[in-house]
């Protein structure tokens, strides 16, 4: 089964996204704050649990990078650095613009806009921290929302590319032993490593999400559907009955969905290419490029529209909507195209665009 353009997990991936835009225009007033007063329960509701979809981006993750790990993947034929190095590339590169973006809106709001969802002015070793994906792992403060989720991402990447290369050179029947190897990983992830949050800057708090998604794409070989899809709900279902977690009850729901609709064949018949679709492909830009959006978007609306529950919505709403213009943007112009970084003239205007931001925010230091 091809993993590529699967218009279920596309779909999915929509959903995903807009729900975490509308969990951070929650959290970052003021227009929530404004909208609370008539509308706490939605406010509440989107802050606690509309963020839970992080959960299942893992879970997809996993399922799409199982597709990779075959012998008969045309990724398989390529080294574990170059394979590392390509999804650090296909990672970084719109997450520097949309990085830059969002710390150049702050920049530009800063001297107006008095609030505590503003990230905080950004040296040049943050920068680099933020570059390298290891801002969280050095106790770095973050210079935008979600950034973490990249880095995670790229250790699980990382993580499984390795272990799938020592178990290639351990055994002739790796693809055999390494299912097992997962199940094993993503227990001690799901029962132990996930219930401390002090773990939450590394791969393993999150592996148990990302194994579960990986042994929903293996529950697709043939007679092991039944038999990988206990093995997932046992996982899961253990997880729980330790202690109750809304992440894993999402991860485990999901990894069921897909491995459902993986063995019914529904991931590449439904739905038809729509709205959802589209989002899904443009999902990760859209992703990376909200804060900003919604940043500036409070800010704008604090000056002209500090009070007014309808009017505020209304704000919030055109939040969404900017963000996903700028997410297609990104999609189109960075993010799809290669060789985006180099002697041309996007790199220039990313290096304009960090000097800019470094020189506005010195102004008012």
């Amino acid at each position: 089964m091809s993993s590529s353009r699967l218009p279920l997990i596309d779909a999915m991936k929509g959903v995903g996204c807009l729900a975490i835009i509308l969990h951070h225009l929650a959290i970052y007033g003021p227009m929530s704050e404004v909208v609370s007063q008539a509308a706490p329960q939605l406010i509440e509701s989107l802050e606690l649990y509309a963020r839970l979809a992080v959960q299942m981006f893992f879970v997809l993750a996993g399922f799409l990078v199982a597709g990779q790990l075959t012998s008969r993947s045309p990724a398989m034929s390529r080294s574990a650095p170059a394979l590392i190095w390509k999804r650090y590339k296909r990672l970084i590169t719109p997450f520097l613009f949309s990085l830059t973006s969002a710390i150049l809106i702050t920049a530009i709001v800063r001297p107006w806009f008095e609030h505590e969802s503003l990230s905080p002015a950004p040296s040049l070793f943050q920068l680099l921290t933020h570059a390298l994906l290891l801002h969280d792992i050095l106790g770095i403060e973050a210079l935008s929302a979600g950034v973490w989720f990249v880095a995670i991402d790229f250790q699980l990447f990382a993580s499984t590319i390795l272990l799938t290369l020592l178990m290639r050179r351990a055994t002739p029947h790796w693809e055999a032993v390494f299912p097992l190897l997962i199940i094993v990983l993503s227990a001690v992830s799901l029962w132990f490593v996930n219930r401390n949050s002090q773990y939450d800057s590394y791969a393993p708090y999150f592996f148990g999400a990302y194994g579960l998604g990986m042994l929903a794409f293996w529950s697709t070989r043939p007679s092991f559907g039944a038999l990988t899809l206990l093995v997932i709900a046992t996982l899961g279902s253990v997880a729980l009955y330790i202690e109750f977690r809304n992440p894993i009850s999402v991860a485990l729901a999901t990894a069921v969905l897909v491995s459902i609709a993986a063995q019914k064949g529904w991931l590449n018949r439904w739905p038809r290419p729509g709205i959802l679709t589209w989002l899904g492909t443009r999902s990760y830009s859209i992703f990376l490029i909200h804060y900003g959006i919604c940043i500036g978007i409070n800010a704008l609306w604090s000056v002209l529209f500090p009070t007014g529950v309808f009017i505020n919505a209304l704000g919030m709403l055109t939040a969404v909507l900017v963000s996903v213009g700028a997410g297609a943007l990104l999609y189109r112009y960075i993010e799809s195209q290669s060789g985006v970084i180099g002697k041309n003239w996007t790199t220039a205007l990313l290096i304009v665009a960090v000097t800019t931001t470094l020189v506005l925010e010195s102004m008012t230091w």
